[in-house]
């Protein structure tokens, strides 16, 4: 009975000399970390400024809000702004367009960053590969409102460069920003071009962590270019592509209002006008901000179900964000 009272006393003293030294480990971690969690503020500060605080404004939403009323004075109306928004003839015509657009340039896009990154990732030099990664970054920081003007001089009917082309040679100008088809296509690949630089620097950052001594022994064992690309560098982005496969299928309902507003015309009103432009006029033009702020929750709920629908798939491969 003494060597089990002994025993038990051991264990306990054991216990709890690990549990001081976890707590103090714990502490001197927390120390540590204060430099992080002070640089961290700003970013708290800018996203409840900036993100949280005007999500208050959804109320509107239930409300027929007028300015002179304010938020706290404005008739609440329930569900009324969301049964006139889906009572509207033109609607579904609107979502569809957002949710094609949206599908078209996740498929077409999706890709091309990836296959940037695994190309400029195989540049052995140093100087070559910097001047290709700031020449495919830089259209990302031109404004959408330059890239459109950039688009109607190269594709504009009357004098754009390449109708030009085309009528130097006997033949006839092609309306590519009056045709829904063309259209469509320039919309694709404005976006490509412009966002596929910066959007390949996350994968270059995953691909940069790859131990370079697996490359120097597939080398060894014969493997090519191609078989390195597929057999090491692949297989190591592959959860950064899922994160950002998730994040990406979430903005599908979220098509770009700058992009569409600076690159549509007139003509082609019939697959160019999405939810963003639709909020835009409503809102701002037909000064109707609780019908405008209701579409807009509208969008955020589907770009929301989508994320969450896209993490619950890729949690079965075990590749989820939570």
């Amino acid at each position: 009975g003494l060597l089990i009272y002994r025993k038990k006393t051991i264990v306990k003293k054991i216990k709890e000399n690990d549990g001081m030294k976890a707590k103090k480990v714990k502490k001197n971690n927390f120390k540590r970390s204060i430099p992080l969690f002070i640089m961290f503020i700003p970013v708290i500060i800018y996203y409840a400024v900036m993100k949280y605080v005007p999500m208050g404004g959804l109320i509107m939403a239930f409300q027929n809000y007028r300015l002179n009323d304010g938020i706290f004075g404005s008739e609440f109306v329930g569900l009324t702004n969301f049964k006139y928004i889906f009572s509207t003839p033109s609607m579904l015509n609107i979502i569809r367009n957002t949710l094609v657009l949206g599908i078209l340039s996740f498929v077409v896009s999706f890709p091309f960053p990836i296959l940037l990154a695994l190309l400029i990732n195989e540049i052995r030099h140093i100087k070559y590969k910097k001047i290709v990664q700031t020449l495919v970054y830089l259209p990302h920081f031109l404004s959408w409102v330059a890239v459109g003007g950039i688009v109607f001089t190269l594709f504009s009917q009357e004098n754009g460069i390449i109708n030009s082309v085309l009528k130097l040679f006997g033949g006839e100008a092609f309306p590519f920003l009056y045709n829904e088809g063309s259209w469509i296509s320039i919309f694709l690949a404005s976006g490509v071009w412009k966002e596929m630089g910066f959007s390949a620097i996350i994968y270059l950052a995953a691909l940069g962590g790859v131990d370079p001594n697996m490359y120097e022994a597939a080398s060894l064992d014969g493997c090519g270019t191609w078989k390195k690309m597929f057999y090491i560098s692949i297989p190591a982005i592959i959860p950064t592509i899922v994160v950002n496969l998730i994040l990406k299928i979430g903005s599908i309902a979220s098509v770009g209002f700058d992009q569409v507003y600076n690159l549509q015309t007139s003509a082609v009103n019939g697959i160019a006008d999405v939810i963003s432009t639709w909020v835009y006029r409503t809102g701002l033009h037909q000064m109707q901000f609780s019908i405008s702020t209701a579409m807009g929750m509208f969008n955020s709920l589907l770009s929301l179900i989508l994320v969450f629908t896209t993490n619950s798939i890729a949690k079965k491969f075990d590749q989820n964000l939570w």
